[in-house]
């Protein structure tokens, strides 16, 4: 079976009402895209983020696609019909076609994130084993990466940790993964929490990972906190997330732009020593240790 594919930048265009219409008209599936590698963290409670320069594409079945068919959505929209992007597609198996870009990534000196359909030939490897998915965090982006880097230079054996904004949990795998002896993970989206879940089974960690639907469940004292997220969310959490460190405990807090660098910083002072752990591609990586 062929499909023809109709694709557009959204624009001012409500997004939600953009799918509404496609699936009206005849649509299969509809994908938002980014088209300009602009990265979306984790949103705000009840917040839907979509790219600033956003693509949708709607796949319709190519028998059933007769001539008016680009007219009707063009009017449909309110858009021009050169907006339309018009594409026949073969049928392929799609469920995989996605992860012919994705390989294997080394952070630090012996973590890996590699899909699981690659081999890793590193003897002292410590690997874990990802398929992007329900969730944000394969190690892709600069933020995840930055958090891998430091995971895996830290001495985390025995220790009790807390990944904050799970996202697909690729940061509490690689905690238990590297000897910590617990994680708890936490995130808003549910999504996250299941992803988080069957990717710790995949790796057969699970037995070590305590899923927290909500914030109030984590522990009161742990050795290191890692949180992936949104500066302003950083800022807002100072006081709950310190509180829930012991002393001499660790935390590292990316998901920060190199500008957001000295608020955020400066708002866990209080309770920790804080410093930059690295930069990449403008975002920023921060370290402390409790007072």
């Amino acid at each position: 079976m062929s499909y023809l594919a109709l694709s557009f930048e959204v624009g001012s265009i409500d997004p939600e009402q953009a799918e509404t219409t496609c699936v009206e008209i005849g649509a299969l599936s509809v994908t938002f895209s980014d088209e300009q590698d602009d990265p979306v963290l984790e949103p705000l409670p009840g917040e839907v983020r979509l790219w600033p320069h956003t693509r949708l594409t709607a796949l319709f079945a190519a028998d059933k696609a007769d001539a008016g068919l680009i007219v009707r959505l063009a009017t449909a929209l309110g858009l021009p019909l050169e907006r339309l992007q018009a594409q026949s597609v073969a049928d392929r198996a799609w469920e995989r076609e996605w992860l012919r870009d994705f390989h294997a990534m080394r952070f630090g000196r012996r973590l890996w994130v590699s899909p699981r359909h690659e081999t890793v030939q590193a003897t002292d490897g410590v690997i874990v084993r990802l398929d992007p998915g329900l969730a944000f965090g394969t190690g892709t982006h600069a933020s995840t990466a930055l958090c891998l880097t430091w995971l895996d230079g830290m001495p985390l054996h025995g220790l009790d940790v807390i990944d904050y904004g799970c996202g697909s949990g690729v940061l509490g795998i690689a905690a238990l993964k590297l000897g910590a002896r617990c994680v708890h993970a936490f995130d808003l989206d549910p999504q996250a929490l299941l992803a988080t879940r069957e990717n710790a089974a995949d790796n057969e960690v699970a037995a070590g990972l305590r899923i927290c639907e909500d914030a109030s469940l984590l522990p009161q004292a742990c050795d290191v906190i890692v949180a992936n997220i949104l500066s302003e969310t950083l800022v807002a959490l100072a006081p709950a997330l310190a509180a829930r460190v012991s002393s001499r405990g660790s935390v590292l807090l990316a998901g920060i732009l190199a500008p957001q660098e000295p608020e955020v910083a400066a708002c866990y002072s209080p309770w920790f020593d804080m410093g930059r752990f690295a930069e990449r591609d403008g975002w920023v990586a921060l370290q402390g240790r409790r007072h």
